[in-house]
């Protein structure tokens, strides 16, 4: 899809558009990929549309709440979900169960790491609600994680973008 026509959405549909994609990709729903938007909401600031902080933060707020239903969807039915998909593909059995054990063994830490991790980013909340971790803790751990991922993606947008964006 152009740029323009993307940059376009955003005019009609404000910040709005921008968090329900970036929503929709930290809930691995299809939708625009969330690392083109997110520099396009930094394209947008950088052009006097929106404000840099105001920018992050719905994206932050976005990625947040995405991984928060994730994390309740583990919660609530992981482990009849785990059970099921291990006697579909029981070769994964050992590598989600090392997954957890990575989280139980470093948990917020291993939450913030696993937000920076592309793939895993968003993945990492089912079995962080699986394993019951604790809320509080999820929350602080995924929310840094996900505003130093964001700012990468919408600070390079907001210094690079327009040049990167008119070469194609």
């Amino acid at each position: 899809m152009d740029v323009e026509v993307i940059m376009q959405y955003f005019v009609d549909y404000g910040p709005i558009a921008i968090f329900i994609i970036v929503l929709l990709e930290y809930l691995n729903l299809p939708g625009f990929p969330a690392g083109v938007i997110m520099p396009l909401a930094g394209i947008w600031a950088a052009r006097g549309e929106m404000n840099f902080l105001f920018a992050l933060l719905i994206t932050v707020a976005a990625g947040v709440s995405g991984s928060v239903i994730l994390y309740g969807l583990g919660r609530g039915g992981g482990e009849v979900f785990l059970k099921r998909y291990y006697k579909r593909f029981p070769k994964h059995e050992k590598l989600v169960e090392e997954k957890i054990g990575y989280l139980r063994e470093k948990g917020g830490v291993g939450i913030f790491i696993s937000k920076l991790v592309p793939m895993v980013r968003t993945l990492i909340s089912i079995p962080a609600g699986i394993m019951k971790m604790n809320f509080g803790n999820y929350v602080i751990s995924s929310t840094l994680g996900v505003a130093v991922w964001n700012f990468v993606f919408v600070g390079a947008g907001y210094l690079f973008g327009d040049a990167v964006f008119q070469m194609f």
